[in-house]
């Protein structure tokens, strides 16, 4: 595979670059750039900004609004929004829900759901995970009984990620208790969360921010028609969902990001009178993380090419999740590690929330790094992933 961009994956680099000097809103930048929390209303104009250029379903084909891009633009496009420190496009109705419906729903949630996701009317979150079902997804307890024209729903989701501000969940549910098997049995399922019997609770965070939820769901009635394909064949449908959410994990360009801002804080930072950039061990450590990102840029098209080619990723996309987080784990360790006591654990103590001291845009260094550290949890864990790979790719 040749890795050197084309004349015409250059002209679409200028004109990406372009297009985000002269349309990213600079207090939105700022925003990103300092680690700070976006609120609802800035992830909406955002998506609003792309969505005028057709560039916000990025792995969406074209004849349901998506760019039609190839996996080299869509990389490109990745990697020129984190240089910008333009906000992450939220994936889940656009990168989750959206390749699921248009590989798997009928016709009608095709036409009625898709333009909803891309013109902002609806705000979809993930119904995945429950307390003592995480990795091991496939033991949830989430029940969905037919009742007429209705599934009655009950039960609890956890780790809702900004679900309070989704209007919309897609939902794995138990539709068959008596399967042999712990995966069969398993529908998916749409639910509008206004409604009645939905609760959702905040989880507040170590590092002080409201960023996930818990769902619980009491005789919640939903219409038959909000089953995405075949009844009891919701693990298919989960899997497809994971490989394209693992690859998006995987967050090449935020790495990029990361290493670029370790970088230029280890040559501000001094330690026993010499900057941090000439000390052997802490330079080896960003050379060792600089060579894996390298590498895992490499495999990041390749498994993009392959998606191409077989219209979804396969399972070898665990390996992106696993060395994906465990760099940009080990990314901002490093970046917590060179400011040492002036990462400020809790600058919203400050009394203008700003941190006072230290390089500029550091004062949620310490927030990011424990954030960070659910990454080689969620999606599926490293450990799971590891045993994804063990027996789909190398047959143990």
């Amino acid at each position: 595979m040749d890795l050197s961009f084309t004349k015409e994956e250059l002209e679409f680099r200028d004109e990406v670059r372009s297009y985000l000097a002269d349309n990213l809103p600079k207090e939105m930048s700022e925003t990103v750039r300092r680690g700070g929390e976006l609120t609802k209303d800035m992830m909406e104009e955002w998506h609003a900004i792309l969505q005028r250029k057709g560039w916000l379903a990025t792995i969406w084909p074209k004849e349901y609004g998506g760019p039609g891009w190839t996996p080299v633009q869509k990389h490109i496009f990745e990697e020129e929004c984190c240089r910008a420190y333009a906000p992450r496009i939220v994936p889940f109705g656009l990168n989750m829900l959206g390749p699921v419906l248009i590989e798997f729903g009928n016709q009608e949630q095709k036409d009625t759901i898709l333009p909803r996701i891309l013109d902002g009317t609806d705000w979809w979150c993930q119904g995945y995970s429950e307390p003592g079902a995480g990795s091991d997804l496939a033991s949830l307890k989430t029940r969905a009984n037919r009742d007429g024209d209705e599934w009655v729903i009950n039960g609890q989701k956890t780790w809702t990620t900004l679900g309070q501000h989704a209007n919309k969940i897609f939902c794995l549910c138990r539709t068959d208790p008596d399967a042999k098997k712990p995966q069969e049995g398993i529908s998916f399922i749409l639910v509008d969360l206004d409604t009645p019997g939905i609760e959702m609770r905040p989880i507040k965070l170590i590092e002080g921010g409201h960023e996930v939820n818990e769902v619980f769901f009491t005789d919640v009635r939903v219409p038959v028609e909000n089953l995405v394909g075949e009844e009891n064949k919701g693990w298919t449908i989960a899997k497809f969902l994971l490989t394209h959410e693992r690859t998006g994990i995987a967050g090449v360009g935020f790495s990029m990001q990361s290493l670029e801002e370790v970088k230029a804080l280890a040559r501000k930072v001094k330690r026993g009178g010499k900057r941090l950039i000439d000390d052997p061990l802490f330079a080896a450590r960003i050379a060792q993380a600089e060579v894996d990102l390298e590498a895992m840029k490499i495999t990041n098209l390749r498994m993009l090419f392959k998606a191409q080619e077989m219209g979804a990723p396969g399972p070898e996309t665990s390996i992106l999740k696993i060395k994906g987080t465990v760099i940009h784990q080990e990314l901002k360790d490093l970046a917590r590690r060179a400011l040492g006591p002036v990462a400020a654990p809790f600058p919203g103590y400050l009394a203008d929330g700003n941190m006072t001291f230290g390089p500029d845009g550091t004062e949620h260094n310490a927030a990011r790094y424990f954030n960070n550290r659910k990454t080689s949890i969620f999606g599926g864990s490293n450990e799971i992933q590891r045993n994804i790979l063990s027996k789909a790719a190398l047959e143990l």
